[in-house]
C-alpha cells in the first residue's frame, strides 16, 4: 500500500566474506544472498546448527559487523551510509544484546553492568542508578545489585545481561544462544522473560540451535551453510505488537562527565586488582618524578651556592672611574650628585664610592702599612661578605663622620694578637684614632690582588674628613646591578646618564666583570642541560612503563572493550577510557613522586646538602609526568579504540 511504513529491519542480498584481498588469509564466505525483513514487535528465532552463519547474521543485524555486499536497511535507512559514531548511537539507543556467555564485566557490580549503556547515552547518574535498580528488581535481583558476576549464578548473570539490554529502552533485543550455558530451569526462566518482553512491545531476535527453544518465537527462520532455508510461523504464533516499549528517562547531561567518572572507577579497580603490576609501574613514575624534583632542588642549591660564591667575585659589579675624554681636555669629576642619579636607575641596586691607599696604622708598638679601604655601609652587601664579630658602620654614622673601623680577618690578628674580640679597641689611622666595631670573616684575595683580609675598612665620609683630606672625588665607584643578566643594559643606562650630565663629554670609564659573567652563564647552561637530560630520561622511562602496562591492560580487557562497544561506546569513548586510566596512573605516580622527592630532599638537608625546593619544579615534574602518561597512553588507547567489536567480543 502506498505510504506504508518500511520494515524495522530489511536485508537485501547480504553476503559476508572473511579474509581474501587485501589480507593474506584465504577468503571464506559465511553468508550467501541473505534477504529478510523484520517488523516492529516481532519475536523472531533464527535457528541453525553450529557454523551455519547465524551468529554472523546476528552481528550484522546488531551493527557490530558490516556485510561484504548487499544492503541493510534500518527503518528504511541504509546502514552502510552511517558513520562509526552513528552506528554506535544506533547500538546504544536501539539494540540490546543478550549473549550466551553473558559478557558481563567481571570487575563491575550487577548494577554497574546494567548502567553501562546509559553512561554512554549521558543519562543522569541518579536516574541511571534508579533505573538499573528498577530493572534488576523486576527481574528478581533486588538483593543482588552490588554483587559481581562471580557471585551470581548463570541464570542470574543472564538476567543481568537482559536488564542491561533494556537499560536504554531495548527496542530491539538480540539474544545469542541465551539459554546455551544454562540449566533447563534457568533457560525456561530466561525464555519466559523474552516472551514477556515481546508481549510488551520489544522486537526480539533470538539466535539458537535448539528447535524447542525456537518454538517459543512467533516466527522461525532456519539457516544452513549461510543460506536461509525456511521462514515460517508456528500455528500458535501471535501477531506482533506494534506499540513501543516504555522509553528510558531523558538524558540530562553530556556523556563525557559520566564516562570520565566510569573510566576513573574502572581504572582504580583495575589498579587494585593488578596491584603488584601497578606498583611496579608506579615505581617507574615515582622514581622519575622524585629524581627530577630532587635533582632540580640539589642543582638549584648548588647553583645558588656557586652564584653566591661568584657574587663575592663580582658577577653583578660595574666599576666606574673618572678619566680624560678622547679630545684630551681635563680629567672628569664624579660628584655625589652623579652617584645619587646613578643610584636611582632602575637596574642599579647599590652605589659605593671607594678611596683606598696604603697608610700607616698603629696600635701600641705595632706599626704597619695597611690598605685603608674607605667606602659606605653597602660594602658587605656588594661583596657578599659576612661579619665574624661585631657590626658594620651605618649610613648615619658615615654621614656623621664617625671614626669607626672594621678589621679584615688577618688585620685583626696582626694588631690584636693577644685578643680574641678586639671590639671597642682603638687604632691610629694616619693621625686619627678610630674605634674597632667589627671584624670581617676570612675571605682571601681576588685574582692576585692585595688580600682583603689584610685591609681595614672605614666610613667613606669620615675617611675623607680625617684621613684622605686631599681627595676631591672617589678613586673609583663600585656599582651593584640588580641581576647579572642585566649588567650590560645597566652599563648602557649609566653611560647615557653620565654623558648627559657631563655635557656630552665621556670623561669617565666603565668596566664590568665580563669574564665572570661568561663563567656564570656557562655554569648555568651546563647545569640546566644536565638537569634537563636527567628529567627527560627519568620521565621517558616512567612513560614507557605506563605504555607497557596499558598495552597489557588492553590485551587483558579485549572482551570488555567489545562489551562496551556493543552497548554503544564510540571509538572516542574507548580511547577516552584508556587515556583516563593512563593519566590516572601517572597522576597517582606523580603525587607519590612529589612526596618521595620531598622526603628525599629533606633527608639530604639533614645530611648537610644544599637543597632548594622549587614549587615550579615540583609542579613542572608532576605536569610532565601527566603529559608523558597521555603521550605514552595514546598508542594503547588508540589500539583499544581500533578493535573490531566482533573480534573483541570473541577475545579472552
Amino acid at each position: 500500500m502506498v505510504g506504508a511504513a518500511p520494515p524495522l529491519i530489511e536485508l537485501r542480498d547480504i553476503n559476508r566474506i572473511y579474509g581474501g584481498p587485501p589480507s593474506t588469509k584465504p577468503a571464506v564466505q559465511v553468508l550467501f544472498d541473505v534477504s529478510l525483513s523484520i517488523e516492529p514487535g516481532e519475536f523472531v528465532a533464527i535457528v541453525g546448527a553450529s557454523g551455519s552463519g547465524k551468529s554472523t547474521l546476528m552481528n550484522l543485524l546488531g551493527c557490530l559487523d558490516k556485510p561484504s555486499s548487499g544492503t541493510y536497511l534500518f527503518q528504511g535507512r541504509d546502514v552502510a551510509q552511517l558513520s562509526p559514531d552513528e552506528l554506535a548511537q544506533l547500538r546504544r539507543e536501539t539494540f540490546g544484546f543478550v549473549f550466551q556467555g553473558y559478557h558481563l564485566i567481571p570487575t563491575e557490580s550487577a548494577s554497574e553492568n546494567v548502567q553501562m549503556p546509559a553512561i554512554y547515552a549521558g543519562m543522569d547518574e541518579g536516574a541511571r542508578v534508579a533505573r538499573a535498580a528498577e530493572l534488576l528488581s523486576s527481574l528478581g535481583l533486588a538483593d543482588k545489585l552490588d554483587n559481581r558476576p562471580n557471585q551470581l549464578s548463570g541464570g542470574q548473570q543472564q538476567r543481568v545481561s537482559i536488564a542491561r539490554a533494556l537499560m536504554n529502552g531495548g527496542r530491539v533485543i538480540l539474544a545469542d544462544e541465551p539459554t546455551g550455558a544454562l540449566d533447563s530451569r534457568s533457560g525456561a526462566e530466561v525464555m519466559a522473560l523474552l516472551r514477556k518482553l515481546s508481549n510488551s512491545g520489544h522486537t526480539i531476535i533470538l539466535i539458537t540451535h535448539d528447535h524447542e527453544v525456537a518454538a517459543v518465537a512467533d516466527r522461525i527462520i532456519e539457516i544452513r551453510d549461510g543460506c536461509i532455508l525456511s521462514d515460517s510461523r508456528p500455528e500458535t504464533a501471535t501477531e506482533p505488537r506494534l506499540e513501543q516499549p516504555l522509553p528510558p528517562p531523558e538524558h540530562r547531561r553530556s556523556p563525557w562527565v559520566s564516562e570520565i567518572k566510569d573510566a576513573t572507577r574502572s581504572a582504580l579497580r583495575s589498579m587494585f586488582i593488578n596491584r603488584h603490576r601497578t606498583a611496579l609501574t608506579l615505581l617507574g613514575v615515582i622514581i622519575g618524578v622524585a629524581s627530577v624534583i630532587v635533582m632540580l632542588a640539589v642543582g638549584e642549591g648548588a647553583r645558588q651556592r656557586v652564584m653566591d660564591q661568584m657574587g663575592t667575585m663580582g658577577t653583578t659589579i660595574i666599576y666606574l672611574s673618572s678619566s680624560s675624554p678622547p679630545n684630551g681636555v681635563a680629567k672628569g669629576q664624579l660628584t655625589e650628585e652623579d652617584l645619587e642619579a646613578i643610584g636611582e636607575l632602575p637596574l642599579i641596586r647599590r652605589v659605593m664610592p671607594v678611596i683606598g691607599d696604603p697608610i700607616t696604622v698603629r696600635r701600641g708598638s705595632v706599626d704597619r702599612q695597611v690598605y685603608v679601604f674607605a667606602a659606605n655601609e653597602t660594602m658587605p652587601d656588594i661583596h657578599r661578605w659576612q661579619l665574624a664579630q661585631g657590626r658594620y658602620y651605618t649610613d648615619a654614622e658615615d654621614r656623621d663622620l664617625a671614626p669607626l673601623v672594621v678589621l679584615g680577618h688577618r688585620a685583626a690578628k696582626q694588631f690584636f694578637p693577644d685578643m680574641d674580640v678586639p671590639l671597642g679597641q682603638q687604632l691610629l689611622i694616619g693621625n686619627s684614632p678610630f674605634e674597632v666595631v667589627g671584624v670581617m670573616q676570612e675571605r682571601g684575595a681576588d685574582s692576585g690582588a692585595q688580600a682583603y683580609d689584610d685591609m681595614v675598612f672605614v666610613p667613606y665620609h669620615a675617611a675623607r674628613a680625617r684621613v684622605y683630606q686631599a681627595q676631591t672625588q672617589p678613586d673609583y665607584v663600585v656599582i651593584d646591578a640588580q641581576d647579572s643578566s642585566t649588567v650590560l643594559e645597566a652599563e648602557q643606562d649609566m653611560r647615557q646618564l653620565l654623558t648627559q650630565r657631563h655635557g656630552g663629554r665621556e670623561d669617565f670609564s666603565i668596566g664590568n666583570a665580563a669574564a665572570r659573567l661568561q663563567a656564570e652563564a656557562s655554569t648555568r647552561q651546563a647545569m640546566s642541560m644536565m638537569l634537563g637530560l636527567i628529567a627527560a630520561v627519568s620521565l621517558v622511562v616512567g612513560g614507557i612503563g605506563v605504555m607497557n602496562v596499558m598495552l597489557m591492560t588492553v590485551r587483558e580487557r579485549t572482551r570488555e572493550i567489545g562489551i562496551r562497544m556493543a552497548t554503544g561506546a564510540r571509538q572516542s569513548d574507548i580511547m577516552r577510557q584508556f587515556l583516563t586510566e593512563a593519566v590516572l596512573l601517572t597522576i597517582t605516580g606523580g603525587c607519590l613522586g612529589v612526596l618521595a622527592g620531598a622526603v628525599v630532599g629533606i633527608g639530604l638537608i639533614f645530611g648537610g646538602v644544599d637543597v632548594v625546593f622549587s614549587l615550579r619544579a615540583a609542579l613542572g615534574a608532576f605536569g610532565c609526568a601527566v603529559v608523558t602518561g597521555m603521550v605514552f597512553g595514546y598508542m594503547p588507547a588508540r589500539t583499544a579504540a581500533a578493535l573490531d567489536p566482533v573480534q573483541a567480543l570473541a577475545g579472552e
